[in-house]
C-alpha cells in the first residue's frame, strides 16, 4: 500500500541503527570525530616506516653515513602515532558509551512502556520468553553497537580512504594493484552480505532463536510435570521442534558462508600477491634501484595492514547486520496498536457521594457485549452478554469451562477491548476513561497469581505503593496470610525465592489478595481468588473479605458453587451466553442449567475413591 505523504515509512537497517544513535547526536559526532583521528592517526607509524626505508636505502651499503637524528625522529614519530591512536579511540569509546547507555536507557523505558499499554492478548500470544529476550539481548545489543561498533564502523569506513591516498601517493602503479586486490575482497564480501536472500536468513535466525527462548522459559516453567512423569526433552514437542529448526537455520546459515569467508580471507591476506608481477614490471624499466627498492618494500611491509582493516570492516558489518535484526524484532513490537486512549477522558459518575474516592457510584455494566479472541465471529467468547453488577453488592458468575467467566473479569479492567457492546463504570464506557483512572478503580485477583522477586512487605505493596506497614500487616491479616508470612525466616522482608523460600499455590494467593486488599479500590473482581485454598482457609478468607468488601462492587468468578451461595446476584454462562441470573435461592427454585450445575457439583463432593474405583456416599 502506497504510504500518504504525511505518514513516515519506518526505517529500517543501518539507517534505523543510525537513528537510535542519534538520539544522542552530539556526543556520538564527537565520538566519530575522535574515532576518525584515531583512525588516521595508525597510519602515522606507516609513514615513519617509509621514511625510514628509504633512510636506510640511500645509505645503503654505508651505514656510517646515516642521520641519526633523522632516524630518531621517526621512531618519535611512529610512537606519537601509537599513542594517540590509543588515546584518540579510548576518548571515542568513553563519548560513545555514554551515549549507548542513555540510548539503551530510553529504549526500555519506552519499550516497557509501550507493551503495558498493549492488550493482554498480545503477551499470551507473544510469551513472557520472547519479551525477555527483546528485553536482554535485542536491545542490549543496541548498547553494543552504539557504544562500540558504532566507533569501530566509522574509524573502518575511514581507514579504507586514509589507505587509498597513502597507496597512490607513493607509486599510482603499485595502488592499482593493491586496490584490485581490495575491490576482489569487496565482491566477495558484497555477494556473501548482500541482497534478499541474507536478510531473509537472519531474519529466520533470530525467529528461531526467539521461539527457542520461549519454549526453553515454558519448558522450564513445567520441568516438575516433566520430571513427575519420567519425561524427555523430545516428550516437549515445541521446545524440541524450537531447537531442531534453531540448528537448522544455524547450520544452514554456517555452511552458506564457508566458501565466502575461504575465499575473502584468502584475498585479504595476501594481496601482496597483486604486488609481485607489477614490482617485477617496474623493476624491468627502472634506473634507479634505490628508490624502486624502497618503494618496493614500503608496500610489501604496508599491505599486511589491509587485510586487518578489511577484516574489521566485515565483522563490523557482520555485527551491524545482526543488531538491525534485533532492532526490528523490537521494532515490530513497538508497531503493535496499544489500546487507544481517550483524548479527552471522563470519570464515572452516578447516584450519591463517596469522599473517599471523589466518584459517584462504582456499577459495573455489560450492554449487549461481544467479544472474540481472533476476532472471528464463530469464535466468539462472549455473545450479547448484558448484565449489572451493583455498588455494595456480590455479582458472581459460574458456568462450565470456556463459558465465558474469566473473559468477563479480562474486560472490566480492559484488558481487550468489545469488539461489540460497551462495558461501563458509573454510566461511563471504560473506554472514555484515562487508563490510570481505570486501573484505580478496578483491582483484581487472577487464578494465576505472580509473586515478584522481593520481599513479601513490598509484593503486598505494589497494590498501594503508598501504604504504611499497619496497612500491609492489616491487609495480610485480613487476607489470612500473616501467620505464615510471620513464620518466615525474616518474616514480612523475606525476599520471595531467595535461599530456597518458595510459598505454595494457596499462600501465594493469599498474598495477592492481600494485594488486593490494601489497594482497597471500589471495584473488585476475583477470579477463583480461592481456588488453591483449603476449606478450612476458603471459609477464613471469604469471612474476611465480607468485612472488606462493604460499600463495594465485587465480582466474582468460582467453579466451586459453594463459594458463591452468598451472592447477591449471580450470572450463569454457557458458550459465551448469559443463560440465566439471579440469587442463589431463585435460581435452584427453578429447574435451570444453574439447578443442574448446583446438583452435578454437590454429587461429585459425595464422590469417594476406593480400590474398586469412585464410588458415592
Amino acid at each position: 500500500m502506497p504510504k500518504s505523504k504525511t505518514e513516515a515509512i519506518p526505517k529500517k537497517g543501518m539507517s534505523r541503527l543510525f537513528e537510535l544513535a542519534g538520539t544522542h547526536k552530539g556526543l556520538i559526532v564527537l565520538s566519530g570525530v575522535l574515532a576518525v583521528l584515531s583512525s588516521a592517526a595508525s597510519f602515522v607509524p606507516y609513514l615513519a616506516v617509509y621514511v625510514l626505508i628509504r633512510e636506510l636505502i640511500g645509505v645503503f651499503p654505508d651505514f656510517a653515513r646515516l642521520d641519526a637524528a633523522r632516524v630518531m625522529s621517526c621512531g618519535v614519530l611512529a610512537l606519537i602515532g601509537v599513542f594517540a591512536t590509543v588515546l584518540l579511540y579510548f576518548a571515542a569509546l568513553a563519548l560513545s558509551h555514554i551515549a549507548a547507555y542513555g540510548t539503551v536507557y530510553e529504549l526500555k523505558i519506552n519499550f516497557v512502556a509501550h507493551i503495558s499499554r498493549l492488550p493482554l492478548g498480545f503477551h499470551i500470544g507473544t510469551g513472557s520468553g520472547g519479551l525477555r529476550k527483546i528485553m536482554d539481548e535485542n536491545i542490549e545489543s543496541v548498547e553494543s553497537f552504539v557504544a562500540h561498533k558504532l566507533p569501530d564502523m566509522i574509524a573502518a569506513s575511514t581507514a579504507p580512504v586514509i589507505m587509498l591516498v597513502m597507496l597512490f601517493t607513493v607509486d599510482w602503479r603499485y595502488g592499482l594493484a593493491a586496490l584490485a586486490g581490495v575491490l576482489s575482497a569487496f565482491m566477495i564480501q558484497a555477494v556473501a552480505y548482500g541482497g534478499e536472500k541474507q536478510k531473509a536468513r537472519m531474519k529466520e535466525y533470530q525467529s528461531t532463536l526467539e521461539a527457542m527462548s520461549v519454549a526453553t522459559v515454558e519448558y522450564i516453567r513445567g520441568i516438575a510435570v516433566v520430571k513427575a512423569f519420567h519425561q524427555t526433552v523430545y516428550s516437549f514437542k515445541r521446545l524440541h521442534d524450537a531447537i531442531t529448526a534453531y540448528t537448522r537455520i544455524v547450520i544452514s546459515y554456517t555452511l552458506n558462508w564457508e566458501n565466502a569467508m575461504s575465499g575473502y580471507i584468502t584475498l585479504t591476506n595476501n594481496i601482496y600477491l597483486f604486488l609481485i608481477p607489477v614490482g617485477i614490471f617496474i623493476a624491468g624499466g627502472t634506473a634507479d634501484y634505490a628508490a624502486f627498492a624502497g618503494d618496493f618494500l614500503f608496500y610489501l611491509v604496508f599491505v599486511p595492514a589491509i587485510a586487518s582493516i578489511l577484516m574489521k570492516i566485515m565483522y563490523t558489518s557482520s555485527i551491524s547486520m545482526q543488531v538491525a535484526g534485533n532492532v526490528e524484532r523490537m521494532d515490530e513490537v513497538l508497531r503493535e496498536k496499544v489500546i487507544p486512549v481517550a483524548e479527552h477522558p471522563q470519570r464515572a459518575y452516578g447516584q450519591g457521594v463517596s469522599a473517599e474516592y471523589g466518584v459517584s457510584r462504582y456499577d459495573v455494566s455489560f450492554e449487549n457485549v461481544s467479544f472474540s479472541y481472533s476476532k472471528k465471529p464463530e469464535d466468539s467468547a462472549l455473545d450479547g452478554v448484558s448484565f449489572t453488577a451493583k455498588q455494595g453488592e456480590t455479582t458472581a458468575i459460574v458456568g462450565p469451562s470456556g463459558g465465558g467467566k474469566s473473559t468477563i473479569a479480562h474486560l472490566i479492567p480492559r484488558f481487550y477491548d468489545v469488539d461489540k457492546g460497551v462495558v461501563k463504570i458509573g454510566g461511563v464506557d471504560i473506554r472514555d476513561m484515562a487508563m490510570a483512572d481505570l486501573m484505580d478503580t478496578v483491582s483484581f485477583v487472577f487464578q494465576d497469581t505472580w509473586i515478584f522477586k522481593q520481599s513479601i512487605m513490598e509484593n503486598i505493596r505494589m497494590g498501594k505503593p503508598g501504604a504504611s506497614d499497619d496497612e500491609i500487616v492489616a491487609a495480610a491479616k485480613a487476607a489470612r496470610c500473616h501467620d505464615f508470612i510471620e513464620s518466615l525466616p525474616e518474616g514480612y522482608g523475606t525476599v520471595f525465592g531467595r535461599r530456597g523460600v518458595h510459598l505454595s499455590g494457596g499462600e501465594m494467593q493469599r498474598v495477592a489478595i492481600a494485594r488486593a486488599l490494601v489497594k482497597n479500590a471500589p471495584i473488585l473482581v476475583l477470579d477463583e481468588a480461592t481456588a488453591f485454598s483449603d476449606p478450612e482457609n476458603e471459609w477464613l478468607i471469604r469471612e474476611a473479605l465480607g468485612e472488606l468488601m462493604k460499600g463495594k462492587t465485587v465480582i466474582m468468578i468460582a467453579h466451586r458453587l459453594s463459594t458463591v451461595t452468598g451472592a447477591h446476584k449471580i450470572l450463569v454462562m454457557d458458550k459465551g451466553r448469559l443463560v440465566e441470573e439471579g440469587s442463589h435461592r431463585e435460581l435452584l427454585a427453578g429447574k435451570s442449567r444453574y439447578h443442574d450445575l448446583w446438583d452435578t457439583y454437590t454429587e461429585t463432593l459425595r464422590w469417594r475413591l476406593g480400590k474398586g474405583g469412585t464410588s458415592h456416599d
